[in-house]
């Protein structure tokens, strides 16, 4: 056996441990269904980024088997895998870990719909966030007055989503996706920042620092040390959030991006080069292009838009036209 196989089976076994250990226990808030909304303890001060929610482990196999039927291709690669680590593929439990969570390349549209009483232009205003990944990509949100399959609540602290296809097994009466304290007040920096990250998790986006190039250059020690002393981040905590590889499969290939959305900023006092992970603060041009490989648009749709940027229009439905335009008398 290779190292790098020796190396995959380490990893397949770290992330079988930790999460497993996650769901068991479910001591962050929102991992189970038995807790109450929210009853987040870590104040906006001390959030580093968000945490991926995960179901109860009694859905981990139900989510997984409805993620392949949604997109096939979310399926892991089970014949190299038999190969290497033989003893966990008679696993299901340990199967659902390998199962990413993308809505596949069928164009699409997900409702949203917020949990308290949310003013108009405040719903708008996260869905246009919501929806700048919609520039390149083939998903879309839109509002419903009915119960949405993505379902926003700004109550507690904390921000956090479940991960992309996962959202359809969370009760209607839970939210999907935790905007803590969110009103017009907040900075339009935040918006950009955190509701569209948090977007990237609904589309079935994991944490981009956790890809293995990035974890090897984080010092556990001093990990552990860190996330303690300011966000009061416990061993496991760490290992789920921060220190556990992704499967490689489920990035699709693509190159490490420390500036991705998708991606915590760490500091240099915790990596082995003394390097900051810079992290990102909106969509750049990587996450853009990942998401159109992921959710492609339709060709007319394309087609379409390079018609409006060539012409310098910008089209809307005829619902939406001004029906009374309001016209000051001039003074004379």
């Amino acid at each position: 056996m290779s190292e790098n196989e020796r190396q995959l089976i380490e990893a397949f076994k770290k992330i079988a441990e930790v999460a497993g250990a996650a769901v068991s226990h479910s001591k962050y808030p929102g991992n189970g269904f038995g807790e109450k909304q929210g009853t987040d303890e870590v104040s906006r001060k001390s959030e580093v980024g968000c945490t991926i929610k995960s179901l109860p482990q009694r859905l981990l196999e139900k989510a997984a088997k409805t993620a392949v039927k949604i997109n096939p291709v979310n399926a892991p690669v089970i014949g190299r895998i038999t190969e290497l680590a033989p003893n966990y593929v008679s696993d299901p439990q340990f199967l659902t870990l390998l199962v990413s969570k993308y809505w596949g390349p069928r164009p699409r549209t997900l409702t949203v719909s917020f949990m308290e009483n949310t003013p108009t232009e405040l719903r708008n205003r996260i869905i246009g966030h919501m929806n700048a990944w919609t520039r390149t990509g083939g998903i879309s949100f839109v509002e419903t007055q009915g119960t949405g399959q993505v379902r926003i609540s700004r109550g507690g602290s904390g921000f956090w989503s479940y991960l992309g296809t996962d959202i359809l097994h969370i009760p209607a009466t839970r939210q999907t996706m935790n905007l803590g304290g969110f009103t017009m007040n907040t900075p339009e920096r935040e918006f950009i920042r955190v509701v569209r990250h948090e977007t990237g998790h609904t589309l079935g986006f994991p944490h981009e620092h956790m890809r293995k190039e990035l974890i090897e250059r984080i010092v556990p020690d001093k990990a552990y040390e860190y996330f303690w002393e300011n966000y009061r981040w416990d061993r496991q905590t760490v290992d789920q959030q921060v220190l556990t590889p992704l499967d490689e499969r489920s990035i699709m290939g693509t190159p490490v991006d420390q500036t991705s959305i998708m991606c915590y900023q760490l500091p240099g006092s915790i990596t082995r080069d003394g390097q900051p992970i810079p992290g990102g603060l909106d969509i750049n041009q990587t996450d853009y292009e990942f998401v159109a490989r992921i959710y492609p648009k339709l060709e007319h749709d394309l087609m379409h838009e390079h018609e409006l940027v060539h012409n310098g229009r910008q089209e809307w439905s005829e619902s939406e036209d001004v029906q009374d335009v309001p016209i000051e008398p001039v003074a004379v």
